[in-house]
């Protein structure tokens, strides 16, 4: 059984500070051919679509397409704020490999 990724409750109050859901939009991820290890994950503002899986929580929505859906399984989505910058992360376990930039991964 596949079990859905987790959003974290950092990232949907940051999702609440940048106001997205006010705009209508949801915070989109999604996993892409390319990159350095295979796969990259594509983080944007988006408005949901029909077939997306949408996760809520404080008001705002992340969405994950269905193509996008196996390579997310049991994933978390999060928010972090270090020295070098703030951004959204995706803590995959079915990831075997990750580059550097914490956006490429491979399976």
């Amino acid at each position: 059984m596949q079990l859905p990724p987790k959003v974290t409750s950092r990232a949907f109050e940051r999702l609440a500070e940048i106001g997205a859901a006010t705009e209508g939009k949801a915070l989109r991820v999604a996993v892409e051919g390319g990159g350095c290890s295979g796969f990259q994950y594509e983080i944007v503002l988006d408005e949901p679509k029909e077939d997306d899986l949408i996760l809520e929580g404080a008001g705002q929505k992340v969405v994950v397409d269905a193509v996008s859906l196996p390579f997310l399984t049991d994933a978390v989505i999060d928010f972090t704020e270090e020295l070098i910058g703030a951004r959204f992360v995706i803590e995959n376990p079915n990831a075997t490999s990750s580059c550097g930039c914490g956006t490429s991964f491979s399976m």
